[in-house]
């Protein structure tokens, strides 16, 4: 799957893990950077970083509180790493800001530990894809509440951001001895590790079988001294065992009793009571976070053996559903909360009990949900919804009232069991395709990503006030384009169920959806431009899965349109920002540089013998300046014309380059200031040029990598030195000299 994947996330494979690394800091900071010059090393200012503020917009799949320290919690996200809580300021902390481009598959957290008894401890299990081309995983511990970490490589490949990324925790500190933990994996069975996770082993005496394609331990929960572990490859059979335990930590055996059939054919989560001494389990017929519709939830009464199904409703018929987060509350025996799954039918709640199951309440049924900090969780309707993907929820354990539950886009919060809010300061997660900076208007800022569509950032410190673009909404963007010479005129395309193309007159403010579309719009939406003037659009079809369409033009803002067959199928067009006349494409499949001179009539090729055979490749025009491309071939390197793609100069400046952008020139400086991702001197990072490429001046440091960032970047075209950076999972970065 590639950029224009109708899917949560993009699939992007990471590089080979290298040897362990220790003490990487995690912290948000200044970035001091010394990098090149054609090659060399050349100091550069320092630079601060922050989001520019979303809130959320992504699968935040787990929370610990941790059972002795007040305000102490941390989070998993499928794919935008791990953050502990800030209570004092009441924001999640990102603790895995430093994983680089080569180690993206790192930035998924499958699963977390924590040590009961030592507060500093923290564990974490990464890895974000389990497919064949993705790189193994890897085991992070902290003693200082990840602040800094020690890292060993897994030989297993772990899935963060696949199916069952809503189960667990399958990570575990053994009960019995803190130097031991357990990992569940996906496709190697249960490991063992006792000396805090420098080693791993495959545990001895775990009686199930692993696939290569199954979910295999999907919880692991302690319960006393005493270690359970939730197999989910059963057959939903009637004698199909899912749920072992060891009270030696060396012999696994079933649990006696345990339900069986099809509604307890996979064990989602579990939570135990200590105070009651019972174990609950939710249960679902498939791992979700899509896909389920039935299962059920039950208690174990530890100390005697017995099974009690507790279900609050049995999904069924029409009612088809899931059960997924399991959570106790410390203070009150007997009171639980679990959340339902995947029911679309009258949407997902939290169940609550306060009497061991006997009878329940769903707190969606009396909510009030407040999204005024977050107004894109309205989804462009009148009133938010409780959410959808709730595979988890949390009780803090100092707080009866105080609950948590996360969603496909958000994590929600209340204090008396009635007003939920979000509860995700800090926490940004969006995977973003397409950045613009303005020239002139309120917004600094345009944005087009996976999941949230386009978003005009009225501020960089709030949320965008009129939450995502409407009219229509897309979940996801597929292109964004400004008419160079008249900036209140911007497009947008992306996927969506009532129209794929729109267009604004105030700067993305507002929109009005095309008149008409291409057939190929629905299916496979893919990126735009607009001729300098903004008359004349060129559209750009690919469907996620990589198959190509014709090119359409309209020259009546979307209200006809007709084939251009002479553009390359599946390239992105680009319109020259000075001569409305002129468009250009850069085909990645041959290498080929096409050009328009009659306002995308028809294109010719110029430039050929280019890099190929990348679709990742990217043509980007320089502002106020006709004829002036820049090409990003990423390990090819970085190629420039002058003369409107007729030729090309590989620049010798860096060795790679994944993205780049332009923005407000230096004081004295004859030409725009130059960003780009890319690799100067070995190192790759974040770049700004001041002298047109011939100098670079690293602006990132080893702290803020954030993954994959190859997408997009841009600077600002009003203020110098500031620059914003799309990421894929860690929202849009904002940087400005210190």
């Amino acid at each position: 799957m590639h950029g224009s994947d109708p899917s949560r996330r993009a699939v992007l494979a990471g590089s080979a893990a290298a040897a362990a690394l220790a003490g990487l800091s995690s912290l948000q900071g200044r970035a001091r950077a010394a990098e090149s010059a054609h090659g060399e090393a050349t100091a550069a200012s320092p630079y601060n970083w922050r989001n520019v503020f979303i809130g959320g917009t992504g699968f935040v799949t787990g929370v610990v509180f941790h059972p002795a320290v007040k305000g102490l919690a941390y989070a998993r996200t499928d794919m935008g790493g791990a953050y502990r809580w800030d209570d004092t300021a009441a924001r999640w902390i990102p603790l895995l800001d430093w994983v680089s481009q080569d180690d993206q598959n790192l930035l998924g957290v499958e699963s977390l530990a924590i040590d009961p008894a030592r507060p500093d401890r923290l564990y974490l299990a990464l890895g974000t894809y389990a497919q064949s081309w993705a790189d193994n995983g890897a085991f992070l511990r902290s003693d200082d509440r990840g602040a800094t970490w020690t890292r060993t490589d897994l030989t297993v490949k772990l899935g963060s951001n696949e199916d069952g990324r809503g189960t667990g925790e399958r990570l575990l500190l053994d009960p019995r001895n803190s130097d031991t933990l357990w990992l569940g994996t996906r496709h190697d069975g249960l490991l063992k590790s006792t000396d805090r996770g420098a080693t791993w082993a495959a545990a001895t005496g775990f009686p199930p079988v692993p696939s290569a394609s199954g979910q295999g331990v999907t919880v692991l929960v302690a319960a006393g001294r005493t270690v359970y572990a939730g197999w989910g490859d059963g057959d939903g059979s009637t004698t199909a065992n899912t749920l072992y335990r060891t009270t030696d930590g060396t012999t696994w055996v079933p649990v006696p009793g345990q339900p069986t059939g099809p509604t307890a054919k996979m064990p989602m989560r579990a939570a135990y009571d200590a105070r009651a001494d019972e174990l609950y389990v939710t249960y679902a017929n498939a791992p979700g976070p899509n896909g389920q519709s039935n299962g059920s939830v039950h208690k174990l009464a530890v100390a005697g053996g017995t099974w009690t199904d507790v279900t609050p409703v049995k999904p069924g018929g029409a009612d088809g559903f899931g059960y997924g987060g399991a959570s106790v509350d410390a203070q009150r025996a007997g009171t639980v909360v679990v959340t339902t799954n995947n029911r679309w039918s009258s949407g997902d709640t939290l169940f609550r009990t306060t009497d061991g199951g006997r009878t329940w309440t769903s707190l969606k049924d009396t909510a009030t949900i407040d999204v005024s900090e977050t107004p894109f969780l309205k989804w462009g309707k009148a009133e938010p919804t409780f959410g959808w993907w709730i595979q988890m929820a949390a009780i803090d354990p100092f707080d009866s009232q105080h609950i948590v539950y996360g969603t496909g886009a958000t994590l929600y919060g209340t204090r008396d069991l009635k007003k939920w809010a979000p509860q995700i300061r800090g926490l940004e997660e969006t995977s973003v395709l397409f950045l613009i900076s303005p020239p002139t208007g309120q917004a600094h800022l345009l944005s087009g990503s996976r999941d949230i569509g386009t978003l005009y950032h009225d501020r960089l410190t709030t949320s965008p006030a009129g939450g995502l673009a409407t009219n229509p909404v897309f979940s996801t963007a597929a292109g964004l384009a400004q008419a160079a010479n008249k900036p209140s005129y911007v497009v947008r395309t992306g996927l969506g169920d009532n129209g794929n193309g729109a267009s604004s007159n105030d700067g993305g403010q507002t929109w009005t959806p095309f008149k008409a579309q291409p057939a190929d719009a629905k299916e496979a939406p893919g990126p735009i431009a607009t001729t300098a003037d903004g008359n004349v659009l060129v559209w750009s079809f690919i469907h996620w899965d990589g198959t190509k369409h014709a090119t359409q033009r309209s020259a009546d803002n979307g209200a006809t349109w007709s084939v251009v067959s002479s553009f390359p199928a599946g390239a992105t067009p680009v319109a020259d920002p000075v001569d409305a006349k002129i468009l250009y494409a850069f085909d990645t499949a041959t290498g080929k540089l096409f050009a328009s001179t009659d306002k995308g009539l028809t294109f010719t090729a110029r430039a050929t013998g280019l890099p190929s055979g990348d679709a990742g490749y990217q043509l980007t025009a320089a502002p106020g300046r006709s004829g002036d491309l820049w090409l990003s071939t990423k390990g090819n390197g970085l190629f420039r014309s002058t003369d409107g793609g007729k030729s090309f100069a590989k620049l010798p400046s860096c060795q790679a380059s994944f993205t780049l952008g332009f923005g407000a020139a230096a004081e004295g400086a004859s030409y725009l200031s130059v960003y780009q991702v890319a690799t100067v001197g070995g190192v790759t990072g974040v770049y700004r040029s001041d002298d047109t490429a011939k100098t670079w001046l690293r602006i990132n440091d080893a702290q803020h990598q954030w993954g994959w960032i190859g997408q997009a970047i841009t600077g600002d075209p009003r203020v110098y030195g500031h620059v914003y950076l799309a990421t894929n999972g860690r929202g849009v970065q904002f940087g400005q000299p210190a």
